[in-house]
């Protein structure tokens, strides 16, 4: 028999939420000055943590800007996973876009005066903050002409469904039992010709920002609906709609809709009829509205976990309910931060200590893999539950270890693969500006010897990790 286990759903309550007033929250709407002017006061206010970039511009020449949030902005550190929140895809649903100013501002504050929880998030994450990803439609549906007006770009396009459909050669490939050995199962390429047809320039900007970062998990808001929507988002043909993560998809979508104040209330009904959620306040976007989108291109072709946020029935809410709306979401949009840290990461590295980038990452039983970063380092989203962990790499034996991923934020993993032996050293959780080996090495021979050292258990360790060699 087989237990699986899905976590324990996020309080709404921790003990490091007393957070100062909201007086000083900015909560009205802001055009795309007035959006750029919230960055650059943020920026001004909080200049050893945040770093204002932009990842291209719209059909009109707009910038379509960023805000990294960080302990070292602009650098990438090695182990240390990075997460995404875009908002803006249609320009007429505009709460996602004050959320994430809100955010900035929020973090901001509560970093300077140095809320516990806060500083980890940032000093544990790199943030990075998308308010707006099709501004020059914000323009238009910020006229509030009708119920449609700036959902599509300058262009004409659909920017969340103008994503190359790479589902379509996934399942052709399944289906002529290609995959792995011939298609890859992640980081499926995307078609020579995708480039050549439809695309809006602003779908264009956000793979390339996509490709260029290595996000771990990330959410795009919008609005229309109230409830959180996992991949996959495209139907498959008589078959199922779920992912091979789809146990952790869910869990993703509930820590969001539970930690939300109205989300997984049924007494108010639907926006548009029969709740789909069953109170939960989740569904999977195939079995609801399927569609060829962005969600599904960024796990299929990143190692990014992608869901849709939809934050309520109004598209427009006026600015005297934004103080609500931010109650309603503060605790979600820290928590479903916080969830970049389940499961397990490490860094890929040979004898020599070399960092080895594009290295693949398997987890058995589930039909999904992924590679490790420029500096090796990689960060695989698991539910608790028990796991046996494969690293490959070109020209490397691969290695296989039995791992148990516990309820609470996880620890970091070496994994250096070499023709002679394999390392595996657990270190202490970053909580300062150095790892300190906590524990013995744990080094075993490819063919698995019976005398490897076992890892003593430390109780500095915030959760239960398990190696076992020989495997």
């Amino acid at each position: 028999m087989r237990i699986l286990l899905f976590g324990i759903l996020p309080g709404s309550f921790h003990s490091e939420n007393e957070f100062n007033s909201t007086d000083d929250l900015d909560f009205r709407h802001h055009n795309y000055k007035e959006m750029r002017q919230v960055s650059l006061s943020r920026r001004a206010q909080c200049p050893n943590i945040t770093r204002i970039y932009n990842i291209g511009k719209s059909s009109n020449g707009l910038k379509m800007y960023a805000m990294e949030i960080s302990d070292n902005p602009g650098e990438h550190e090695t182990g240390e996973p990075e997460f995404r929140y875009t908002a803006g895809l249609h320009g007429n649903e505009v709460l996602g876009r004050e959320l994430l100013l809100l955010l900035m501002q929020f973090l901001c504050r509560e970093y300077k005066v140095e809320n516990p929880r806060v500083r980890r998030l940032v000093d544990g994450v790199r943030i990075h903050l998308v308010p707006s990803l099709n501004p020059d439609a914000y323009e238009l549906g910020s006229e509030m002409g009708n119920w449609a007006l700036g959902h599509w770009t300058e262009e004409g396009y659909d920017i969340f469904e103008n994503f190359p459909d790479l589902n379509s050669i996934l399942w052709g490939a399944e289906d002529r039992g290609w995959v792995p050995r011939i298609v890859p199962n992640h980081h499926i390429p995307i078609p020579e010709n995708f480039f050549n047809g439809s695309l809006a320039v602003e779908t264009r900007a956000i793979i390339s920002w996509m490709e260029r970062n290595p996000f771990v998990l990330g959410a795009n808001l919008q609005g229309g609906e109230k409830l959180v929507a996992y991949p996959f988002d495209m139907q498959r043909p008589q078959l199922s709609v779920s992912t091979p993560d789809d146990a952790m998809f869910r869990w993703l979508a509930m820590s969001y809709a539970h930690s939300h104040l109205t989300m997984t209330e049924t007494y108010r009904g639907s926006c548009h009829g029969d709740d789909v959620t069953g109170g939960q306040g989740i569904t999977n976007r195939a079995a609801w509205k399927p569609a060829v989108g962005m969600n599904d291109f960024s796990y299929l072709h990143t190692n990014c976990f992608e869901l849709s946020i939809f934050l309520g029935c109004d598209k427009f809410p006026h600015e005297s309910e934004l103080p609500l709306e931010w109650e309603n979401n503060r605790e979600a949009l820290l928590s479903f931060i916080e969830q970049v840290n389940r499961g397990i990461k490490g860094v890929v590295k040979d004898v020599e200590g070399n960092p080895l980038p594009n290295a693949t990452v398997s987890v058995e039983g589930i039909q999904h893999d992924i590679r490790t970063a420029a500096g090796g380092d990689y960060w695989r989203l698991l539910n608790p539950g028990e796991y046996k962990v494969t690293a490959k790499a070109d020209n490397y034996t691969p290695q296989t270890r039995l791992c148990l991923v516990g309820y609470e934020i996880l620890d970091v993993w070496e994994m250096l693969g070499c023709s002679g032996f394999f390392y595996w050293s657990q270190k202490e959780p970053n909580r300062s500006d150095t790892n300190v080996l906590l524990c013995r090495r744990c080094v075993a021979s490819p063919t698995g010897s019976s005398d490897v050292p076992k890892i003593s258990q430390n109780p500095l360790l915030l959760f239960r990790l398990i190696c076992r060699p020989g495997i």
